[in-house]
């Protein structure tokens, strides 16, 4: 069975989340289209929010968004128990974002980069096993905030 990932993106990320939401299926990932359906304006968080649910409950995996700069969607997706929504722009900060933080969530600066890049971006991330060992202490610390000395 192949592995459920739900995308989503606003406006400013629509064109290329079609364009990797067909990379996925290529790759033979199921993927659910969470919208936006259109280049109209919209806010990120009416996104973000059901693709952070989804992995904050384990419906799924792992899952993608878009939007202009990656912020928006990242701060509404992180505000989610168990989310670590990584915003990348180079293959390389994808790798470390699974390699070192076990990132969840891939989230996608459209106005940043180019739709090539965005799916090089994500075959980086969707490849990168997560390193373990002295990550999996930070990343605990991250689910434990209230345990950390301040």
């Amino acid at each position: 069975m192949a592995e459920h990932i739900p995308i989503a993106s606003d406006h400013a990320g629509f064109e290329m989340k079609g364009h990797l939401a067909s990379a996925l299926a290529e790759m033979g990932f199921a993927v659910a289209d969470l919208g936006t359906h259109s280049a109209d304006s919209t806010d990120y968080a009416d996104y973000a929010h059901p693709v952070a649910r989804e992995v904050s409950s384990g419906e799924a995996k792992r899952g993608i968004l878009l939007c202009g700069t990656g912020l928006g969607m990242s701060y509404a997706a992180n505000r989610w128990p168990h989310v670590r929504a990584a915003v990348a722009w180079t293959p390389e900060v994808a790798r470390l974002a699974r390699e070192h933080n076990d990132a969840n969530i891939l989230v996608i600066p459209a106005r940043c980069v180019s739709d090539e890049e965005g799916v090089q971006i994500l075959k980086a991330w969707l490849n990168t096993p997560f390193e373990g060992g002295r990550h999996e202490r930070r990343i605990a610390k991250i689910e434990r905030a209230d345990d950390v000395e301040r």
